[in-house]
């Protein structure tokens, strides 16, 4: 193996590995998958070529493997997308373990190129932007340092410091140039090909369960991974939303969980209308993502319709149905990775009608239920804090003020009790919004005050142009029923409790991400021809504000002075790589001591095959330790260097080189010359 040899191997391999990456992100590969190409690839970086001189029987095995891969697609179990990546890095995998050599190199490198466009398939997010470009810069620097090592005599180091820097600008020019093809070549939206939806990384976190059981720990709390994604219109522009999400209520309460009265009123339908709307409802297109693990759509109180829902599944985005029951609940039909929809809800400020009326009266009979053997003190303690108040707002909100004050707030209780309700009032008297929205719901029972649990998430955090919710955001409120208002939100938990109560530093870290993956996701994942044209049309004519002045400045425009920077500081950087180029030695300096070293060669009469390069010649005769070989290896190399590497030929080198090549042929033909005359006639001597 050539000096330098091993570097180049492993960089082709790290950028197989790359490329095999941005595909396992998606999660969607089988787990032998991946851990055949793991063994593969530590084989291979450690040089252990074990395919080397089994190239046949291990073909066979592939294709077996690949006989099973078409079964499981056949049979239904394996999407054929995933099953074409898996098999693309088998392939790779199998050719990291061949014996290295220039047809195998090509194979591992086009097997990445595939493995690349597979992950486009199964993920595209931002994770698998990093691997796409760490897979096009090591393969690049790969592929230029196969060609310079082709170009070096046999046992000669590979010259690496010396080509390395042309390479790394090399592969800046080809990031660039691929940059511009993207956003100038028209193309389609990446959407419309291929299966996207990615679980994620382990488990799902949250969802919706029809039980509510009151205890334990609010773990759900802490933890800041992201589970919604949402734009609105009108869009408010604040920081924090603060705002309520709702997923469904409950009201029936037998002492230790919530469910709900009724069943499933509608069964499968397009779109929903859940309550009349009006002019002034609240737009929302809500992402779904795998992290969060349930059915139940989540919009902004009080969501009026629902709709348009589509299914990320591994199989692609198709349209679904949706399905409505009792609590306000709607769910998707099919169980997917994540799900797309659009919401309207009502305005804060508006009320939600006569809804009341419209209940079933089974579930208006359960608005004032209370669980059997409920202790008596909730009742009394309810009649001494209200002291005549019977005004269903009111009284809850004077009950959740005298909660927030006299309780406190913990995520840290312990076990199950008999009676989680008369533990948390008057025991621990403390507890997590579960606790509060529970007490406030069945002290405004025990006064004629009908009241249900809502569930969802409270908060909105702006990242970009949209909102984020976490599954540390879930939490559960009061609907306290007013006459003629309908159902309004009453929440006992203390303000500073209500969103999520992880790590700031981690959620910070996190919402730095996310705001990154949604310029990946806006950017190149969703990038489509209509932003070509805004991009084109950008440049071409400049947008104004609406509120433009009709008069014009005297002075140039802010973009003028913007434009006249970027334009010096570019003539700046063309005149400083001139005059670099005008320091360096020009190309043709190498290519005219070619053409002395060859005049220098064909007067020593070698034999030699038409077109035979100098690097060749000096590898030939460097194997038949000709006399000629030591003085052609300092010259071949400087040739190479300067031609290749970079690195040009100092003043009076080539001339020094030409003299010694010089002496050495004429020293090489006088020898050749002495040993092809032939041997003199002996003197005769005198007798």
């Amino acid at each position: 193996m050539k000096p330098g040899m091993r570097l180049r191997l492993v960089l082709r391999d790290l950028a197989s590995g790359c490329a095999f990456a941005s595909m396992a992100v998606s999660g969607q590969l089988p787990l032998w998958t991946l851990a055949l190409y793991g063994v593969a690839l530590v084989c291979a970086l450690a040089g252990f070529r074990l395919f080397a001189k089994r190239a046949r029987l291990t073909a066979l095995l592939l294709l077996g493997v690949a006989i099973l891969l078409a079964l499981n697609v056949l049979n239904g179990a394996l999407n054929i997308v995933v099953a074409a990546c898996a098999f693309a890095g088998l392939i790779s995998g199998h050719r990291l373990l061949s014996a290295p050599d220039p047809a195998t190199d090509g194979q591992v490198h086009l097997s990445g190129l595939l493995m690349v466009a597979g992950g486009a398939a199964l993920s595209g997010e931002l994770v698998y932007g990093v691997l796409l470009v760490a897979f096009g810069v090591l393969a690049s620097v790969a592929l230029a340092l196969g060609v310079v090592e082709a170009a070096v005599p046999e046992g000669e180091p590979v010259p690496v410091r010396s080509v390395m820097p042309p390479l790394a600008t090399g592969v800046g020019f080809a990031v660039a140039g691929a940059v511009a093809f993207f956003v100038f070549f028209p193309r389609l939206n990446w959407n419309m090909t291929g299966p996207r939806a990615s679980p994620g990384f382990g488990e799902p976190t949250t969802g919706f369960s029809n039980t509510v059981r009151l205890g334990g720990a609010g773990t759900i709390k802490g933890n800041p991974r992201v589970v919604l994604r949402a734009t609105l219109n009108p869009d408010p522009g604040v920081t924090a939303l603060n705002a309520y999400w709702i997923g469904r209520t409950y009201d029936i309460f037998d002492g230790q969980e919530w469910t709900t009265a009724g069943g499933v009123r509608r069964e499968r339908e397009a779109m929903l209308t859940l309550r009349p709307g009006g002019d002034s409802l609240v737009h929302q297109r809500v992402e779904l993502l795998p992290a969060y693990g349930g059915r139940t759509l989540i919009a902004l109180e009080t969501p009026s319709r629902l709709g348009n829902a589509f299914l990320n599944s591994t199989t692609g985005s198709r349209r679904t149905f949706l399905q409505e029951l009792s609590g306000g609940e709607v769910r998707v039909l099919e169980t997917g990775l994540g799900y797309s929809y659009e919401a309207y809800s009502l305005p804060p400020e508006a009320g939600s009608g006569d809804v009341f009326r419209r209940l079933p009266p089974l579930e208006q009979d359960a608005l004032l239920a209370l669980p059997e053997g409920m202790d008596p003190r909730v009742s009394q303690t309810a009649a001494r804090v209200l002291n005549g108040e019977r005004e269903p707002l009111a009284a809850a909100q004077k009950l959740a003020t005298w909660l927030q004050r006299e309780y406190a707030y913990t995520l840290e209780l312990g076990g199950n009790v008999d009676d989680p309700l008369a533990d948390f009032l008057f025991g621990r008297k403390a507890g997590h919004c579960e606790h509060f929205a529970t007490a406030l719901t069945l002290l405004l029972r025990t006064q004629g005050i009908r009241a249900r649990l809502a569930t969802g998430f409270f908060g909105g955090e702006r990242v970009n142009d949209g909102y984020i919710l976490r599954a540390g955001d879930a939490h559960a409120w009061t609907h306290v029923l007013v006459p003629g208002r309908g159902f309004v939100t009453v929440d006992a938990t203390p303000p500073a409790n209500r969103p999520s109560q992880g790590s700031r530093l981690l959620e910070r870290l996190l919402a730095l991400y996310e705001a990154v993956e949604s310029r990946w996701r806006n950017s190149v994942v969703d990038y489509s021809f209509r932003d070509q044209i805004d991009v084109a049309r950008a440049l071409v004519r400049p947008s104004q504000p609406d509120d433009a002045p009709a008069e014009r400045s005297k002075l140039p425009p802010p973009r003028a002075f913007g434009v006249a920077l970027v334009a010096g500081l570019g003539a700046y950087l063309v005149w400083r790589a001139l005059e670099r180029l005008a320091r360096r030695a020009r190309p043709l300096e190498a290519t005219r001591f070619l053409d002395a070293v060859e005049a220098q060669l064909a007067t020593a009469r070698l034999p030699r095959a038409e077109g035979e390069p100098l690097e060749e010649l000096h590898a030939r005769l460097t194997r038949m330790d000709h006399p000629l070989a030591s003085t052609l290896t300092p010259v071949t190399r400087r040739y190479l260097e300067a031609r290749f590497g970079g690195r040009p030929l100092r003043p009076g080198e080539a001339e020094h080189l030409l003299r010694a090549l010089r002496r050495a042929v004429e020293h090489w033909r006088r020898e050749a010359d002495k040993a092809a005359r032939p041997p003199s006639e002996p003197r005769a001597r005198a007798s």
